[in-house]
């Protein structure tokens, strides 16, 4: 363990993430779930997950969201997402109420240790993986439905059949809008016309993708916070009686320069890796930039894993904590509990950066995936914190 701020411990349901959809929905009078987050009773319930929102960045861009910085100040608090902080696994959290190390959504590239590949937990995964057997777990959503709640999801028209909706977030009517502003009035809509109890689901990514493009704080982040903002305020000032909002992240997000954006199995003028003891006995590299995950072959002695890890310490520990997967199993990073189906997808080593660096394995990764600038998926606190309000009508 290479830094003295290394982070452990689990997250308690009432500053998690997790406990944000369970919440709303004994709110709703759903049964079976916790109101960790003290919900007051409502009949309706708005929840907004505004990817990339991390509560470092709006307490130092508040000014350019005037709205959610006062809402923070008066009505905030702060939620930590689990490890890995990464949008599918915190977006799976949020939807089935548990942390990765149930649900099994380690990260953003996973390995299927059934089949040896490693599928992209966002927008690659392949025919043969069946979202719903990969995640199992019933959602939040499918319950409230159950129970006789009208339950939306008001997301980008893309996501609509995408693999992680219905492995994460399935259940109830999925209505799609392309703009922020038609996305906010669906939602108002949908509680608008209801006379019992509704529960909406609305999602922006508009953040998280200029964050990644530009980084943040660039005029690109700058205007989709200000939008944001603006649709939210909006959405709020216009709720009906007897509704509660709740606004949180996924995740934060930290910039990365470009000589800090570093591959990791780059490769020699003769074809050669430049650093062949970072990959020796390696069968698989999954994760993101700022986790790697290694799987290491199956075959390898205890004299070659510990070789591995100490290469790794040696080249990147003075900027990355480097530890196997029971260490990181033990400090709580994937929650309380790690079940026997979701532990091998999970690296035997893990490298999360705490520094300004991006690990990549180029030889799965395109030129393009260099030019990223924000980045996100360790457990430091700007990719950990997120903030959460919770408002009423």
């Amino acid at each position: 363990m290479s830094s003295p701020e290394f982070p452990s411990g689990v997250v308690p349901a009432e500053s998690s993430l997790r406990s944000v959809m369970p919440s709303a929905a004994a709110a709703l009078g759903v049964p079976e779930y916790e109101n960790a987050l003290d919900w007051p009773a409502t009949r309706r319930a708005i929840v907004v997950l505004v990817d990339g929102l991390g509560r470092a960045v709006l307490r130092r861009f508040g000014g350019h969201a005037p709205f959610l910085k006062q809402a923070m100040a008066e009505h905030g608090r702060v939620l930590q997402v689990a490890v890995p902080t990464t949008t599918a696994a915190s977006l799976t959290s949020l939807g089935t109420g548990v942390d990765p190390g149930e649900h099994g959504v380690v990260g953003y590239d996973v390995l299927d240790p059934d089949r040896g590949v490693v599928v992209n937990q966002l927008g690659g995964w392949d025919e043969r993986t069946d979202p719903a057997a990969w995640q199992p777990l019933p959602t939040v959503l499918q319950r409230c439905q159950a129970d006789g709640v009208e339950t939306v999801t008001v997301s980008l028209p893309a996501f609509a059949d995408s693999a992680l909706t219905r492995a994460s977030l399935r259940g109830g009517e999925f209505l799609g809008a392309t703009t922020m502003a038609a996305r906010g009035q669906r939602a108002l809509q949908t509680v608008g016309r209801n006379r019992d109890r509704a529960f909406v689901y609305l999602y922006f990514n508009e953040l998280d993708k200029a964050g990644h493009r530009t980084g943040v704080g660039s005029p690109d982040w700058l205007y989709a916070l200000e939008e944001i903002d603006a649709v939210l305020r909006r959405l709020h000032s216009r709720l009906p009686a007897n509704t509660t909002l709740g606004i949180t992240g996924d995740h934060g997000m930290v910039d990365v320069p470009a000589t800090r954006r570093i591959d990791y199995a780059a490769l020699t003028a003769d074809g050669d890796l430049e650093r062949p003891e970072l990959l020796d006995g390696v069968a698989h590299t999954a994760g993101e930039p700022r986790l790697v995950q290694l799987h290491v072959e199956a075959q390898a002695s205890a004299q070659r894993r510990e070789a591995l890890c100490a290469a790794w310490q040696e080249t990147w520990g003075a900027h990355a904590w480097v530890l196997t997967r029971d260490e990181a199993i033990q400090a709580g990073w994937f929650g309380a509990r790690v079940t026997e189906r979701v532990r091998p997808r999970i690296g035997d080593l893990l490298i999360a950066a705490h520094g300004d660096l991006a690990l990549y394995d180029g030889r799965r990764v395109g030129a393009h995936a260099f030019d990223m600038v924000g980045h996100h998926g360790a457990p430091t606190r700007a990719e950990r914190e997120v903030p959460f309000l919770l408002l009423g009508a």
